[in-house]
């Protein structure tokens, strides 16, 4: 039987997955990789019969504990997400930010795999890049991230390129090209993979979709609002680039329409994280029956369209 990687569907994700896979081949070990439904954190019938036939499996860069509870395998839960402490006698759960650990330390799941496989390299900081941005140089263990970047011939602006790359996959809601590009990240040098033709065509069709929504930027009640209908998964890509690139200090943003369900998220600035307190949104969102979850400066959401003003009415009176 083969070990099952499941993983979220950009950066961070691929790159835990793909640190995992590594170190699976390394031990002779045969592995696949899934990723959920893009934009759910629900498990198909496809995940579920996957985990079916598989030993061992790995959850990765995932805030699911409720359905890892439910996997009756061996599993190693790598998350760096604000959860439950899991206690299993068949779950490894590990997670330093609910052990007391700061973001600072473990910006990232893939900084966590690193961490607890000892294995260090490009993906470690490229999937941390891919979670915090360019702060992560900012930070104490920038210094490290930017020599595993060097080492592998990224200077930090081609390795920026390159998560927008990667996520381009899940933007354009291209599941399996998620999945695919695990293997492809272990089989290429980074160097090549700045040249991966699908991807810089995806890239292309977002930076057109982003920019029309950001001309939709509502400024109410001492934060920025942005409304829209899309069915690409952009939502957390237009806050980014609210936040960092456009200097908005709080991004609360709204898909009506995507696909049958809505979507919102949100982003503060790390400064603003001690006077916002988003864990506590989290939860009474969650007490709510909603599919949440997120950080410290970061809240995502996905729920039935007739249900987004209910959840907005919690989000923006928590303000």
């Amino acid at each position: 039987m083969t070990a099952l990687i499941i993983h979220h569907w950009d950066t961070d994700g691929i790159c835990s997955a793909s640190l995992i896979a590594t170190v699976l081949d390394y031990l002779g070990e045969s592995w696949k990789n899934v990723t959920p439904p893009i934009g759910l954190f629900e498990f198909d019938d496809r995940v579920w019969k996957e985990i079916e036939r598989s030993t061992d499996v790995f959850v990765v860069d995932l805030n699911v504990p409720e359905l890892v509870k439910k996997i009756n395998r061996k599993i190693t839960f790598i998350d760096h997400h604000i959860q439950p402490k899991i206690d299993k006698p068949n779950v490894e759960h590990v997670n330093p930010i609910i052990e007391g650990k700061s973001e600072k330390e473990y910006p990232s799941a893939s900084w966590v795999t690193s961490d607890y496989f000892s294995v260090w390299n490009y993906l470690s900081a490229l999937g941390a890049l891919g979670d915090v941005g360019r702060r992560l140089f900012d930070w104490e263990i920038g210094k490290k991230a930017m020599e595993l970047l060097l080492e592998h011939g990224l200077r930090g602006r081609d390795a920026m390129k390159l998560v927008h790359m990667i996520d381009s996959n899940y933007i354009v809601m291209d599941r399996l090209g998620v999945e695919n590009a695990v293997k492809t990240m272990i089989e290429s040098e980074p160097i090549d993979l700045l040249e991966n033709d699908r991807w810089l065509r995806n890239l292309s069709i977002i930076e057109k979709e982003v920019w029309k929504v950001l001309n939709n930027v509502e400024t109410c009640k001492g934060y920025t609002r942005i409304e829209f209908k899309s069915k690409f998964n952009i939502i957390s890509k237009v806050v980014r680039k609210a936040v960092w690139v456009m200097g908005y200090k709080i991004v609360l943003a709204v898909n009506r329409d995507f696909g049958d369900r809505g979507q919102i998220y949100l982003r503060i600035k790390p400064e603003l994280s001690e006077s916002i307190n988003i864990p506590a949104m989290i939860d009474e969102l969650k007490l709510r029956g909603f599919n949440v979850g997120g950080k410290k400066d970061v809240l995502g959401l996905i729920c039935p369209k007739e249900r987004i003003d209910e959840a907005l009415r919690v989000i923006e009176g928590m303000l």
